[in-house]
């Protein structure tokens, strides 16, 4: 199976700086970025370490998404975002379980020996948000299957399983989308633990309540349309 690595990149130059000589490139076939017109000389970064750098004509992460397969030669692409979120030594971890024929393969940051970045604060209002949205999913499309962490964009998607569910979602929506049609589709779906630290850079990620409205909307259209896609 040919893997491609893709890296998903806007305005993380101090991220890209801190973590780039730990990522391992060795374990893809392929490696690239889909850029979301970064400005802080992220893309001049890349470019000059080796990295093809893809640009959108639309903005958000779904469309990056988008763009990733399009320009992908693997049967199979993993997401990377080089934040400090996501540990890039568990990028190899992706291959086995992708080349023993699961479709959607997740970092969960959830349960089974995974941390989640707000474990150590008292009120995790992110992780509660993300646990209910996952169990929404579960009781409504996935009785009997298991999944824990279903909105986590540190994740890998066969190109079989992609042209299935052809997801259309928007922005940030576009990980709980997956992962609600491979549930519809009895998909194979498989998760790993990892452990979520704090980003290189103090800024916010996606804002909470906008976010949060957003998976709302997508759940309820997913309810409304059943198990087509």
């Amino acid at each position: 199976m040919r893997i491609s690595l893709v890296l998903l990149v806007r305005n993380e130059i101090k991220g890209l700086e801190a973590l780039f000589d730990r990522i391992p490139f060795a374990a893809a076939d392929e490696v690239f970025c889909v850029d979301g017109a970064s400005t802080d000389g992220s893309i001049e970064f890349l470019q000059k370490k080796g990295i093809r750098v893809y640009g959108q004509e639309k903005k958000g992460r779904g469309e990056a998404f988008r763009v990733a397969f399009e320009k992908a030669s693997g049967d199979a692409i993993v997401f990377y975002s080089p934040d400090g979120n996501e540990d890039p030594t568990d990028i190899p971890k992706f291959r086995p379980l992708l080349e023993s024929g699961d479709d959607l393969v997740i970092a969960n940051r959830m349960s089974g020996g995974g941390r989640n970045e707000e474990d150590a604060h008292f009120f995790k209002w992110r992780k509660w948000a993300n646990q209910a949205f996952t169990l929404l999913a579960i009781w409504t499309w996935g009785k009997g299957k298991r999944l824990a962490d279903s909105i986590n964009g540190f994740r890998a998607i066969t190109r079989k399983a992609w042209q299935t569910l052809s997801p259309d979602g928007p922005g940030y929506t576009i990980e709980y989308q997956t992962s609600i049609r491979a549930l519809k589709k009895g998909l194979r779906i498989a998760e790993f633990p990892t452990r979520e630290s704090s980003r290189v850079e103090d800024r916010e990620g996606s804002p909470s309540f906008q976010t949060g409205l957003a998976f709302l909307k997508l759940y309820f259209k997913e309810l409304i349309k059943g198990k087509a896609c």
